[in-house]
């Protein structure tokens, strides 16, 4: 067998090492030491925003979020079902919420339309607040998750959280580095348009720290509530006195020292994103009744990070499973796009609307090698398995 082709691993180099390297030989290696701020800093720095509040993962980024948007028991938020779960379990479950499921538009991320239908014909306004029709709950929040580093139609979402008074969460999780180039959000990095959003630096993103996460707000008071969260809700440090009840959720200084390495190389990293894309398309986009899923880019006033990469089989007779299967047996590994989070657990008790889209991209996505020292040889490799099968 030829050599293994991974979906997505991590791009580490000497730089990554030696960072590694001096921040154990430093014998900061916890959650104290100076990477951390120094990494907090760059990421604020490099998304336009005043201050970022590491932490140790993108679901505890999201967990911060919704306490300090203040989402809790009785509440409801409408959310993506197409997603990984764990972009909607930290808003809802994890403070005692309830999800409204809705399904995606053909950039996988969460329609505008069925948001809007379910504001205006499934709840009512009173006093600027929004309550469910059915349920009786407050419309708390909108939940927007940047599917696979695609931009989400921030300029309706935001529109529509405005009119019916919803806390805005984005979920970026996916989509460090997309960006507005023109409109009348030209500059806003994807995370900070709405009240607050979040990064992940989980190990299969574009940059990662092994594992971490981020949340930026456009509300001081809750970036440094979010702070004040994630290390314990100390008042006072020298004491040991908690104000409130808190989370380990810190960052530790390893895993700074290589995300400042990490962040230094993104934009060379999205270059690569995009250079592999443009094969894929070249490759296999309208062949064999085979689609390569498109990102809101440049024409669309969008620089997309372009993490993953969606084959779309609708049309090509070509089963899902099946082709994940064969490329495995060639040493190209894939992977289906998630299953809906409104069928898991205990979800299917909670409303779901909009769903054509959302069930038929599940049917019909496999999702292809996308790391960012994924070879032009290699890439070529995966299009020949793919138009063979």
């Amino acid at each position: 067998m030829s050599d293994f082709i991974p979906l997505s691993v991590p791009n580490f180099g000497e730089r990554e090492a030696d960072a590694a390297r001096e921040a154990v030989a430093s014998g900061w290696v916890s959650t104290s030491g100076a990477r951390v701020a120094e990494f907090e800093t760059a990421i604020a720095d490099y998304v336009g925003m005043p201050r970022a509040v590491a932490t140790n993962a993108g679901s505890s980024a999201l967990h911060l979020a919704a306490m300090a948007a203040g989402i809790g028991p009785g509440d409801e938020v409408i959310v993506p079902t197409l997603t990984f779960i764990a972009a909607v379990n930290p808003l809802t479950r994890y403070v005692g919420a309830e999800p409204v499921f809705i399904g995606c538009d053909d950039s996988l991320c969460i329609d505008p339309d069925a948001v809007e239908d379910f504001c205006a014909n499934h709840c009512a306004l009173r006093d600027g607040k929004l309550y469910n029709a059915k349920t009786g709950a407050r419309v708390k929040a909108l939940g927007v998750v940047h599917v696979f580093g695609n931009m989400a139609d921030m300029p309706r979402l935001l529109d529509i959280a405005r009119r019916y008074g919803l806390t805005l969460i984005e979920d970026a999780t996916e989509a460090l580095g997309t960006h507005y180039t023109a409109g009348p959000l030209a500059g806003k990095f994807a995370g900070t348009m709405g009240d607050i959003g979040c990064y992940s630096f989980n190990g299969n993103k574009i940059i990662t720290t092994g594992a971490g996460g981020m949340l930026v707000s456009n509300h001081a008071d809750w970036a440094a509530h979010a702070k004040h969260l994630s290390t314990q809700a100390k008042a006072d440090v020298l004491q040991f006195l908690h104000d409130e009840v808190g989370y380990n959720y810190r960052m530790t200084n390893v895993q700074a020292t290589l995300g400042l390495v990490q962040l230094d190389r993104l934009e060379g990293f999205i270059d690569h994103k995009k250079a592999r894309y443009d094969q894929y398309v070249a490759g296999l986009d309208g062949k064999h009744g085979l689609r390569i899923l498109p990102f809101r880019d440049e024409s669309q006033g969008v620089r997309p990070n372009r993490w993953f990469y969606s084959l779309y089989l609708g049309g090509s007779g070509l089963r899902r499973d099946d082709v994940i299967a064969r490329l495995q047996e060639q040493g190209i590994q894939t992977r289906p796009v998630w299953a809906l989070i409104h069928e898991q657990a205990d979800y299917p008790k909670n409303e779901a609307y909009g769903l054509d889209k959302a069930l038929d991209y599940r049917r019909n996505i496999v999702n292809l090698p996308c790391s960012t020292d994924l070879t032009e040889e290699a890439c070529q490799r995966v299009i020949d398995a793919v138009l063979a099968l």
